[in-house]
């Protein structure tokens, strides 16, 4: 499933097609992805103009000068491609129709969106943008790892007195929103901490140091577009180069990487995810 640097990727190709402009025609093909689509989706959507476009957590929201905002979330393989206008580098005109294009939106410059997803796990909803921050979908959240409501005495207060591994607290959205599998294990490996240790039996300190390691990682795997592993595309199409820097995730048998380190990278499965980690340099 794309994670925070993957959904801020995707918004980021989006904006310039979509921020200011109206959508002259939406195009839903179907009545449902993981959940149903709201009522007269089109119909809602056609004319609208988007004012705002930005994420929340793993959710890029659409903001409509109608009083609305759409909620879109990628699911496993969902993706938001570019079609009909120069984005960057890359010119892509409009494609055939394939199976999987779910939602199509025409914006008035002349750019298409479109809605692919081939497992239909993702999502999209309507809310009034005054109440959109209370949809059930974004009312139990924590704090965005890279705004500034994330630091270190939340995350000192957030993680004491908890005995769940520390990987499974990272991983709880109602602590730090965003943050997956992928990026919590590139963090533990980058700051030499077990995802196997309480979070309650790590010290105030060593805490203190997952704030700027969780900064850094993101904000590295947005610079490189994200991680394409299976489905992950960016809006033209391109795949994202943050996994060609993975030091932990997907690495079993490999040597470990921190310096003077000897041990390999092994895995494990923790609540139903693979964990990779180097039992000799994370304590």
């Amino acid at each position: 499933m794309p994670e925070l640097p993957e959904v801020e990727t995707v918004r980021r190709g989006l904006q310039p097609v979509m921020e200011g402009q109206r959508i002259a025609k939406a195009d839903v093909r179907r009545a449902d992805l993981r959940w149903p689509f709201p009522p007269r989706m089109a119909e809602r959507l056609t004319g609208a103009t988007v004012t705002a476009l930005r994420r929340r957590s793993k959710y890029i929201l659409a903001d409509l000068d109608t009083g609305e905002t759409l909620l879109i979330h990628l699911g496993m393989s969902g993706r938001m491609l570019i079609s009909g206008q120069t984005v960057g580098e890359f010119a892509h005109p409009h494609p055939a129709p394939e199976k999987h294009d779910h939602v199509v939106l025409d914006m008035d410059g002349g750019a298409r969106v479109t809605f692919n997803d081939a497992r239909r796990f993702g999502a999209m909803d309507l809310a009034p943008t005054s109440e959109v921050e209370s949809h059930k979908l974004l009312a139990q959240l924590g704090p965005e790892p890279l705004g500034n409501a994330f630091d270190e005495p939340y995350l000192i207060g957030q993680l004491r007195g908890r005995g769940s591994p520390i990987k499974t607290a990272l991983l709880d959205q109602r602590i730090v929103a965003g943050l997956g599998n992928i990026y919590v294990c590139e963090v533990l490996h980058r700051v030499g901490i077990s995802p196997k240790r309480k979070a309650s039996a790590i010290s105030a300190p060593r805490v203190a140091t997952l704030v700027p390691a969780i900064r850094d990682v993101l904000s590295e795997a947005i610079d490189a577009g994200g991680s394409s592993l299976k489905d992950y595309r960016q809006t033209g199409g391109e795949l994202g180069y943050f996994q060609h820097s993975f030091r932990a995730y997907g690495r079993e048998g490999d040597v470990c990487q921190t310096a003077d380190c000897k041990g390999t990278i092994g895995r494990i499965v923790q609540s139903g995810r693979s964990t990779f980690y180097c039992a000799q340099c994370q304590r």
